[in-house]
């Protein structure tokens, strides 16, 4: 995900901001259909924010919006990478810029829509990446490592030093830990001291929302999806892609796909496997929440009480409102 340090200083010279909406939040709290309505009311198309619906063939485990979901609304960014491809926040952040102008340039307003800040975080702010330097002697002395002692050595080492990147990163993904690693050997900062001190202006003329709910309800919800997950044939899903040898990828790290290994390893029991993706998504949705706090200035809409197609449509007209009188355009309903 991330191989390089972000410096301040403009890759993108605008003699007039582009409009841009974001619409975030954690899983399971209503952002598709909700940005789908708003994109019919604002002419819009939407770019997946997400890092892992990039890839083709994980469509279950990430919750990939259907065809028939869409509702006729163009979506970008979704299975544009195969499994065993690796996908980097610059990557991501090229792309998306190109399409919010090729977007725009269709007198359309860009939409994007997901939960993973650090991505959307490079795209809307004023941000440069640079390779980090690199010591290829203690690299290759960490690959010694992890064949002597395993990647869950880099693991521990890295959990000492930096153990906001340690709870980020999978203590089988050696490429991320070797550069995590690498990277303070280098700098003497950590991946996560970079990554906040590394903030600058908006690029964009964006209307920030945050999508939020009450606790409880929102980890029922992400359990009842869990639940529908697995009749929708998670387990099939992810067992086709172990079975080619993808345990180690990029891709396979994900939420929703490595806690059917120890399943699929004989070391736990499938219900074990279920528990902990549920456990490991409420975590997940509880971070989300803490980044989009702490990072971006968020106007944040309750969706507690949108469970009724009533109550939904009010919440619809509340962010309407707010894109209106934020971007200074006007909905089409």
């Amino acid at each position: 995900m991330f191989d390089g340090i972000f410096l301040k200083g403009s890759v993108k010279n605008l003699t007039k901001k582009e409009k841009l909406v974001v619409i975030i939040g954690p899983t399971a709290v209503g952002k598709t259909k909700l940005s789908i309505e708003l994109a019919k009311a604002f002419d819009g198309e939407i770019i997946s924010g997400d890092s892992m619906q990039i890839y083709a063939g994980m469509d279950v485990g990430t919750a990939k919006i259907t065809n028939e979901e869409m509702e006729g609304i163009p979506h970008h960014l979704i299975d544009i990478k195969k499994p065993d491809e690796p996908f980097s926040v610059a990557e991501f952040q090229e792309l998306v810029r190109k399409k919010i102008s090729e977007i725009t340039a269709r007198k359309k307003t860009p939409f994007i829509v997901g939960g993973t800040g650090l991505y959307i975080q490079s795209v809307i702010y004023d941000y440069q990446f640079s390779e980090a330097p690199s010591d290829p002697d203690y690299r290759k002395g960490l690959e010694i490592v992890v064949e002597n002692e395993g990647s869950e050595k880099l693991h521990q080492l890295l959990m000492k030093i930096d153990p906001d990147s340690g709870e980020k990163i999978h203590h089988h993904n050696v490429r991320r830990l070797i550069r995590a690693l690498e990277i303070y050997h280098c700098t003497g900062k950590t991946m996560t001291e970079i990554q906040n001190t590394q903030r600058s202006e908006e690029l964009y003329e964006s209307a920030l929302i945050g999508l939020s709910m009450d606790r409880a309800l929102l980890y029922e919800r992400i359990n009842k999806r869990v639940d529908l997950m697995m009749g929708q044939g998670l387990l099939e899903e992810v067992e086709a892609l172990y079975s080619q040898g993808l345990k180690g990828s990029q891709a396979l790290q994900a939420i929703g796909y490595k806690e059917f290994f120890s399943y699929f390893e004989g070391s736990s029991t499938l219900q074990a496997s279920i528990d902990q993706l549920k456990q490991n998504s409420r975590n997940y949705a509880k971070r989300q929440l803490t980044w989009f706090r702490n990072k971006m200035d968020v106007e944040w809409f309750d969706m507690t009480e949108t469970v009724s197609s009533h109550r939904l449509e009010k919440k619809i007209d509340e962010i309407s409102s707010f894109i209106e009188g934020k971007l200074k355009i006007k909905s089409n309903t």
